[in-house]
């Protein structure tokens, strides 16, 4: 199914630390359903949301599963718009090497631009 044929655009945006809250949970899952449905989904990493894809995370002492690795699941889903910020990456001296998916590293204006285009957005 080509892009031109997919739903409405919408961006799923990871802002959040993966643990301690459900957000990035659930962000996880609203990807794979929509994924499900063919719609035209961008999915982008910014500020401490890059952890939900930081490879080899712990959270044994937390008790929580870590679920990073699902997010490999997103290329059956052909859901191939991944993105991460820059600057949150950098400042938290992390490269995309550390990361259990590849996103495309795109700076705040790249950012701005891309979500000028979204008509739909889910923040978790």
């Amino acid at each position: 199914m080509g892009e031109e044929e997919k739903g409405e655009k919408l961006m799923i945006v990871f802002r959040k630390a993966p643990y301690g809250s459900i957000y990035s949970f659930e962000g996880l899952e609203n990807v794979l359903i929509m994924g499900a449905y063919d719609q035209d989904i961008s999915v982008l990493f910014i500020d401490d949301g890059i952890y939900a894809i930081k490879d080899g995370m712990e959270t044994e002492a937390v008790g929580i599963k870590n679920f990073s690795p699902t997010f490999r699941a997103i290329e059956a889903y052909d859901i191939e718009k991944l993105y991460i910020d820059k600057d949150s990456l950098e400042s938290r001296g992390l490269t995309v090497d550390d990361l259990v998916i590849q996103p495309k590293v795109i700076d705040a204006e790249e950012v701005e631009s891309l979500m000028e285009d979204q008509k739909n957005f889910f923040m978790f």
